[in-house]
């Protein structure tokens, strides 16, 4: 992981979500804090698998439910393909199969989209820096 290599530089985004008005809102949250850099974003887990292994984010933000390949599925192929890729759920489940398959699928953790505001800085920083 770059940011692990490199101390002091900020830790990489790709952020996976296939509403745009989201990935805008989750943009602006990360914009103004200079140890985060979005570097991609996508609207499909198709698209989420392709960036992250031409772009090598620290970090994946990852929504479980989007188009063509959902989030677990997609989390599956990133990790197979990069087993120590950091994978961030965001979803506005709490549901426990939900949290259990994203586990099994090799996510690193889980936030619910409610708790954006208040974790998902320290979130993105504690597993960019692992």
């Amino acid at each position: 992981m770059e940011a692990a290599m490199h101390p002091g530089a900020p830790v990489r985004v790709l952020i996976a979500d296939d509403e745009p008005l989201f990935i805008e809102t989750v943009e602006a949250l990360l914009d103004g804090d200079v140890r985060i850099e979005v570097v991609g974003t996508a609207q499909d887990g198709k698209q989420a698998v392709g960036l992250t292994l031409s772009l090598a984010p620290d970090v994946i933000l990852m929504d479980i439910s989007m188009p063509f390949l959902d989030g677990i599925e997609a989390s599956r192929q990133i990790r197979q393909q990069n087993p120590d890729a950091c994978i961030l759920i965001l979803t506005g489940s709490s549901i426990a199969a939900d949290v259990d398959r994203s586990r099994q699928a090799g996510a690193s953790g889980f936030l619910t989209k409610d708790g954006l505001a208040t974790h998902l800085v320290e979130r993105i920083l504690d597993l960019g820096t692992r």
